[in-house]
């Protein structure tokens, strides 16, 4: 098959495949997370295999933990998350008005409201003055908002179930591709095809290798990061704090961006809760600081290393595009997918600093060290013209090679010895 044939039979089926998605995206979510916990959890069913369980029984003993804990958390964290989740909801229109109210008594002392011409009379601002009419308008539309994003969450019984479905057929999904994982991977291998497939197989490990590296190794510092934020957090008496930690612990495979979304909201809340205490509010913020140090200095160092990972710009990109595109399914792609794309694109690269087009006409260091030493074993029991000779010969069949012609002229005569 050519080359162009190729191409055109892939990219078809690209289209196909990515038309599919767009069709089924909704329907293939608990599909696609069964299958990252397959993934994901395969090693751990190699090491049980090899301390002799059988496949099935491993695959039997990381369901059962799986559910377990799955329940364990449903049952005692679940509740918390959603009463911290409407009690934030519902006091952000109350906050937005302290704050309104703040500002324009902030600015009424300094005298700055009398030079605006804003009326202090009824509730801080005229309706004719820009200043006031934003920070009235800003208040109502966070009060109106919050009170109808509160009734959706508190009235989401369809969405609670259908949730326990999804988690039900992903559990369901990642048992029988764990049981069946090695056996799918020779099948595929089987598939590759055969022109291409070292290549094929040379990138699928190295994606893997970025995956199971820098992925694993994110996904565990995330998880400790948001166990200790939500822990501590509470501990210090900090309202909503348990939905804080376990939030700031979720955006932290983005460096400092998670611990500083967290403690931005932190002490944006401790400041409403504590104000006036501001030994209450350094502890808030101690909590994100000496996380931040310990992700920096010992998680990341120990947990993910020097692997070659994943651009956080990149992570970032794919997150959002792949969401916008193919919503939730999207985003459980977008991972795997900025893995490939950074795959592929240095393989990309590789082959352009291997190319003629980076590298020209002029011979390169390998051929002329081979002519060198070619020249070297000719000179060693010959006169000179034989020599120059030889030296014309050799330099001139590699800048043939160099240009790509491959009519290489025929050796030169040498005199016996």
């Amino acid at each position: 098959m050519s080359a162009q044939r190729q191409v055109l039979t892939w990219g078809f089926l690209l289209l196909v495949f990515v038309g599919l998605f767009l069709l089924l995206g909704a329907v293939i979510t608990p599909f696609l997370a069964g299958m990252a916990l397959a993934y994901f959890l395969d090693p751990v069913a190699d090491r049980l295999e090899r301390r002799g369980f059988s496949r099935l029984w491993a695959t039997a003993l990381i369901t059962i933990l799986l559910l377990t804990s799955v329940i364990l958390f449903g049952a005692l964290v679940g509740p918390a998350i959603a009463a911290q989740t409407a009690g934030l909801i519902e006091s952000v229109p109350g906050w937005f008005a302290s704050a309104r109210d703040w500002a324009m008594g902030l600015l009424g002392s300094t005298g700055l409201l009398e030079r605006l011409n804003v009326d202090l009379g009824s509730g801080g601002a005229d309706v004719g003055s820009t200043v006031g009419s934003t920070l009235a308008s800003v208040g109502d539309a966070a009060a109106t908002g919050g009170v109808q994003i509160a009734k959706t969450v508190l009235s989401g019984g369809a969405a609670l179930v259908g949730a326990v479905a999804n988690t039900a057929i992903a559990l369901v999904v990642a048992f029988y591709m764990l049981l069946d994982w090695d056996r799918m991977v020779k099948a595929i291998d089987a598939w590759l095809p055969r022109d291409h497939a070292p290549v094929i197989r040379r990138l699928a490990r190295e994606i893997d290798a970025v995956l199971a590296g820098f992925v694993r190794g994110q996904l565990l510092v995330c998880l400790i990061l948001g166990t200790y934020f939500a822990i501590v957090l509470t501990l210090v008496g900090l309202n909503y704090g348990l939905l804080i930690g376990i939030f700031a612990g979720l955006i932290s495979f983005i460096p400092f961006v998670g611990s500083a979304t967290g403690l931005l909201l932190s002490v944006g809340v401790a400041l409403s809760q504590f104000w006036g205490d501001w030994i209450m509010v350094a502890a808030v913020a101690g909590v994100f600081l000496f996380g931040q140090l310990v992700e920096g200095n010992f998680l990341s160092p120990k947990l993910v290393g020097d692997r070659v990972g994943l651009h956080p710009v990149l992570l970032i990109f794919a997150l959002s595009a792949f969401g916008s595109l193919f919503g939730f399914a999207g985003m459980l792609i977008a991972v795997p997918a900025a893995a490939a794309i950074g795959v592929l694109a240095r393989y990309a690269l590789e082959r352009y600093f291997e190319s003629r087009l980076y590298k020209g006409d002029a011979p390169d260091a390998q051929a002329e060290a081979d002519a060198a030493a070619m020249i070297a074993a000719v000179t060693k029991d010959q006169d000179k013209a034989e020599a120059a000779a030889v030296v014309a010969a050799v330099m001139t069949d590699v800048a043939r090679e160099a240009k790509g012609d491959d009519a290489v002229g025929p050796p030169p005569k040498t005199s016996p010895s």
